[in-house]
């Protein structure tokens, strides 16, 4: 029950704290990764991997990979690289907090 609540913590966090000071709010983080992995962190294209309950600290690592280059992924890598560390850490604890399936 506790990694439910902070999975939801961290969700509104990042909602909140994402969004500029701009007429055009830009969409949080987790709506960006549930485009394609499923808000609920079941991808539904079999191409695409299931993030929920997915160990954080590989989510994290594999997200700073995108970032940089080291792993490649045309994508993964442009979609990394427009986010901050922090909502890739809030990130990896969200789909990591979800239940797998």
């Amino acid at each position: 029950m506790q990694t439910t609540a902070r999975g939801l913590a961290i969700l509104l966090a990042l909602a909140t704290a994402c969004a500029p000071a701009l007429a055009e709010p830009r969409r949080s983080a987790v709506e960006d990764c549930a485009a394609c992995h499923g808000l609920d962190g079941i991808a539904r294209d079999t191409e695409v991997p299931h993030l929920a309950g997915q160990n954080e600290r590989y989510l994290f690592n594999q997200m700073m990979a995108f970032r940089t280059g080291k792993r490649v992924h045309k994508e993964m890598r442009y979609m990394a690289r427009h986010m901050s560390v922090e909502e890739i850490a809030a990130l990896a604890a969200y789909y990591a907090a979800l239940p797998p399936r």
